[in-house]
């Protein structure tokens, strides 16, 4: 049995929340742990309380549910989104940076049910038989062309402005895609994000050495240039790397 998903609400109106949470309610895996009534609070609430799965309404003051859901984006732990909303003229931007579901006030519980199971096939362990392949490419388009990168072959990958660069012992490439977007599709491989700018194969980790503030210099085989790891990832990386 999964344990229950952490929920967390976020809607401008006080109304639509109460709603929201006795409807969820309803369904015994579902665990709504906090509230949010904007944007700022929504994304303090979920550091803080690190949700499964965020209920974002869209129109709202000051910081609207699609700039929170891009905020989310780039925390540790991010959650799933599912935009709650009675404008459904956002969709097609909800599904651009993959919510789970798109759901229209009043609320069907019929649709809440099927949106829960989404959630639910999501965050579901994989099993032996869908574990994906541990052997694999990367497609890297460059001037047309399509490079077929041996994920073994990636030692580190970094966003510098506008592009992110795949580093590997032979040569470096700039793909269009976001960290964010190649750490999803690698997850079945051993790459670990150390710092909101840079993502590195734990292969060819060899030394890690404390830096300043809690912060650590990580050193990868066969580069010069030592990469910094961000204090809150520093604890997670021990536990991937250390038997």
């Amino acid at each position: 049995m999964m344990p229950s998903i952490r929920t967390l609400i976020v809607d401008d109106e006080r109304y639509a929340r109460e709603e929201l949470t006795y409807l969820l309610s309803k369904f015994p895996e579902i665990q709504v742990v906090g509230e949010a009534e904007n944007g700022e609070t929504a994304i303090l609430q979920a550091l803080q309380l690190q949700p499964d799965v965020v209920f974002l309404d869209v129109e709202m003051p000051k910081m609207n549910g699609m700039e929170v859901a891009k905020s989310l984006m780039g925390i540790k732990k991010v959650p799933l989104i599912i935009f709650a909303t009675a404008y459904p003229q956002f969709a097609a931007e909800a599904f651009r940076i993959n919510a789970v579901d798109y759901l229209l006030k009043p609320y069907d519980i019929e649709q809440l049910k099927q949106a829960i199971d989404r959630i639910e096939k999501q965050l579901a362990p994989p099993t032996a038989n869908d574990t994906p392949s541990k052997i694999g490419k990367l497609a890297v388009e460059t001037d047309g062309e399509i490079d077929y990168v041996l994920v073994t072959d990636i030692i580190y990958m970094y966003r510098e402005e506008r592009v992110t660069k795949i580093v590997t012992g032979s040569r470096e490439y700039d793909v269009k895609l976001s960290l964010k977007e190649l750490e999803n599709r690698l997850e079945a491989f051993s790459f670990f994000r150390i710092h909101k700018g840079y993502i590195v194969n734990l292969n060819y980790v060899s030394r890690l050495t404390p830096w300043f503030s809690g912060s650590f210099q990580l050193e990868l085989e066969g580069r010069e240039e030592k990469l910094s790891v961000s204090r809150n990832y520093v604890k997670d990386l021990r536990q991937r790397l250390e038997l």
